[in-house]
């Protein structure tokens, strides 16, 4: 369903009474009787998860699920999957100069990303009243990846053109795979940009900044926008930069008090956060996710532009009268605050 995606924005901002938005995809196995390793693995289980998760919840949006590994499994990453788990990257696959330079960029396509982005098409035809978004990795998050996670920050300092070669050759595919998803009907994109998130500032404007301003600036109009994620702990010390890259929206992980990031945002910016996901969506209780969510209403509800959410995606096995206690806590306090 094309929209104008400006204009819902605004409609959020200017609505006294805000819809929770939480990253959640995953916990939909529960209802459909399958797990995480066939629904990865089937686009119409893909596009029926976000159908369930769209009808059970008034969520002003549908949210893909936030794979972290099918890019990087296109690159020739090794991946692990489980039934119960989120795939994910065993390893790296560059090390050296040399085997940056011989890494070639895939077709969109390659591995599961055309079973990804048929999902999100067929999504778009089952799911009417609200947009649809994907979710892709951000460049420094794929790169690291590709050069190993615990070894991507010392080759920022020893390896910084390895680090950038990689960069513009994941950048440029990123790029790819969001104008696909684009013209599979999709409304815009969740961009997880992660592991930024434990970038040093300097770091961070030499490593990810321009990448992602390089994306958005190339996938980004009216109808198709960039919700920007990172759930890192550095992202407040790192917000000029982030802010920088043109995104409308940011989405900020419970590494970080949301209270304290918010006075940092322009007031024309939406801003999503943060309820943490393992401690209250999985393992959490519903009197203790409602404590949580009242509390983080209380302390941001008054910023026109903030819009409650989980933290970062949802595990799959969080439990469902959680996920519907957060959902009856934010309508419990708009209820009381509009009386």
């Amino acid at each position: 369903m094309k929209m104008n995606m400006y204009e819902w924005l605004e409609s959020i901002r200017n609505s006294p009474r805000k819809k929770a938005m939480p990253l959640l995809y995953f916990p939909a196995i529960q209802m459909m009787g399958v797990n995480v390793r066939d629904l990865v693995a089937d686009s119409n289980l893909q596009a029926q998860a976000m159908k369930i998760i769209a009808d059970r919840t008034d969520a002003p949006a549908a949210v893909g699920m936030m794979d972290l590994s099918v890019e990087a499994e296109c690159f020739g990453a090794q991946i692990r999957f489980s039934d119960h788990e989120v795939p994910t990257v065993t390893g790296g696959i560059i090390s050296t100069l040399e085997q940056a330079k011989e890494l070639a960029v895939p077709q969109v396509g390659a591995g599961r990303t055309g079973l990804y982005i048929e999902a999100i098409k067929k999504a778009t035809n089952l799911i009417q009243d609200r947009p649809v978004f994907a979710c892709v990795i951000g460049s420094f998050s794929l790169a690291g990846r590709l050069m190993d996670v615990s070894q991507a920050m010392i080759y920022c300092y020893e390896e910084p053109e390895m680090v950038h070669l990689v960069l513009e050759k994941v950048t440029k595919f990123i790029i790819e795979y969001c104008q696909a998803y684009k013209a599979a009907g999709a409304n815009g994109i969740v961009l997880a940009e992660p592991l930024a998130g434990l970038l040093s500032p300097a770091l961070a404007a030499e490593f990810t900044a321009d990448y992602i301003k390089q994306i958005v600036a190339a996938v980004q109009d009216e109808n198709f926008i960039i919700i920007y994620h990172n759930c890192g702990g550095s992202t407040i010390k790192t917000i000029d930069t982030i802010l920088a890259n043109g995104a409308p929206a940011y989405h900020f992980g419970n590494a970080i008090k949301m209270s304290e990031m918010l006075p940092k945002i322009p007031a024309d910016r939406i801003v999503m956060g943060n309820i943490d996901p393992s401690s209250q969506f999985l393992n959490g209780s519903p009197e203790s996710i409602r404590e949580a969510t009242l509390s983080l209403l209380n302390e941001c509800g008054k910023y026109p532009n903030f819009l409650i959410s989980s933290g970062c995606d949802i595990p799959p096995l969080s439990k469902w009268e959680n996920i519907e206690a957060f959902f009856a806590a934010v309508e419990e306090y708009y209820n009381e605050s509009h009386q």
